[in-house]
């Protein structure tokens, strides 16, 4: 579903990738958005911050691929 749907998608996106803070990690085999989450905020249940931060290229939380560069807001 495209983000322009969605303006509250497309705002968070955008706000993400603005951000001069924002950091991005190159998804490797094995990895999860938990896995994402507790390697940079400590903390796993943290995941959805990234999947918000990443709904112009992912559809589901579930559904990551290697190679994929996912922002990490």
């Amino acid at each position: 579903m495209p983000t322009e749907d969605k303006p509250e998608v497309a705002d968070a996106t955008k706000a993400a990738a603005e951000n001069p803070y924002t950091q991005h990690h190159v998804v490797q085999k094995g990895d999860t958005l938990s896995k994402i989450a507790r390697e940079y905020y400590g903390d796993a249940m943290l995941y959805p911050k990234i999947f918000e931060a990443n709904r112009d290229i992912l559809t589901d939380p579930n559904k990551i691929k290697p190679g994929q560069r996912l922002r990490i807001p």
